[in-house]
């Protein structure tokens, strides 16, 4: 199709300006969507590309997060339409392409950069009825008042193919759509049933253990919203703060007062896999200890890009820990 027709297809679910990449990037995910030969896994997606309620917004590059002003405007905007589209909708984020694909880690830390971002920028309160400590057990991403589950998808996920794309894409759905589509509901049940037997053919592997339903014990949201790349991939600690204030309203013309650059340790584990987790709080579990490394998260990612040179878990390669200094 030419670029001249993708604008044309595009543009009308875009909110937002659409960037000169943007068309075919869109483009891509519409046919990879609509693939009748290659059914994807998320039959939500499915509908909405097929009844035409998928919203796009289109970001700078996922590394300067000077280019993610626009996120919170695109996120607003959504936000104010998304009941009149129906349930079968969500918001795909798409960002620059880059020429070099980053490391998982570094995906990894850049998405949930990206949702600190908004959620710092957030004028409006975090949901009363919504715990603000990722690991409990009813906590989901928050913004603008609505509960929102998140999906990232990157260009260093090469093994399961549900969770590719050929640039940074983030994909937001708000909790509402998933009303009615409890576990415990026959709709509910077939739903996941069919998206797990569609995970099974399109990835070529059993789903990943971090999916769960919401509410369920041992579930957490936030480990199903950047899943690992392969069966054994070990998922980080997840480094999202809530801010002290996040249930009083803020002004919205009102900017926040620059703060100082946060401060981090950086864990391991036996695996020899690495985490960056805010200074100051109890570690996230006995699997992770400190390395000494302490410092903001630009220096504690340039000492993992040092000294992380096998991706691979330590057992799964035959490797024993290492030093990490």
């Amino acid at each position: 199709m030419s670029a001249a027709r993708d604008h044309v297809l595009v543009a009308p679910l875009a909110l937002g300006a659409v960037p000169s990449w943007g068309p075919a990037a869109a483009r891509g995910l519409l046919d990879t969507l609509l693939d009748a030969e290659r059914p994807f896994p998320c039959t939500f997606a499915v509908a909405a590309a097929r009844k035409g309620t998928l919203r796009f917004g289109f970001c700078d590059s996922p590394a300067d997060p000077a280019g993610w002003g626009p996120l919170g405007e695109i996120l607003d905007r959504y936000l104010d339409v998304y009941r009149e589209l129906g349930k079968d909708t969500s918001l795909v984020v798409l960002f620059r392409p880059e020429e070099r694909v980053r490391s998982l880690d570094d995906y990894f830390h850049r998405f949930w950069a990206v949702l600190q971002h908004l959620h710092d920028g957030d004028p409006r309160p975090w949901p009363e009825s919504t715990p603000l400590e990722p690991e409990e057990l009813w906590w989901e991403f928050s913004y603008g008042g609505t509960e929102i589950f998140v999906v990232c998808n990157t260009p260093a996920h090469t093994t399961r193919h549900s969770r590719h794309s050929p640039c940074f894409m983030i994909t937001f759905q708000p909790r509402w759509v998933f009303e009615g589509l409890e576990a415990h509901t026959p709709r509910g049940a077939g739903a996941r049933r069919v998206i797990r037997n569609r995970i099974r053919r399109f990835d070529g592997m059993e789903p990943a253990g971090e999916l769960g339903n919401h509410g369920e014990d041992g579930n957490r949201e936030w480990r199903q919203y950047f899943l690992p790349d392969t069966a054994d991939g070990a998922v980080p600690a997840c480094p999202f703060l809530a801010r002290a204030d996040a249930r009083q309203p803020r002004a919205a013309a009102t900017a926040p007062s620059p703060a100082p650059a946060a401060t981090y340790e950086l864990l391991v584990n036996d695996d020899r896999q690495f985490s960056l987790w805010p200074a100051g709080l109890p570690l996230p579990g006995p699997a992770w200890r400190p390395t000494g490394v302490r410092d903001d998260r630009d220096a504690c990612l340039a000492h993992v890009a040092r000294v992380w040179t096998d991706m691979r878990p330590a057992r799964a390669a035959g490797r024993r820990p290492a030093p990490v200094g």
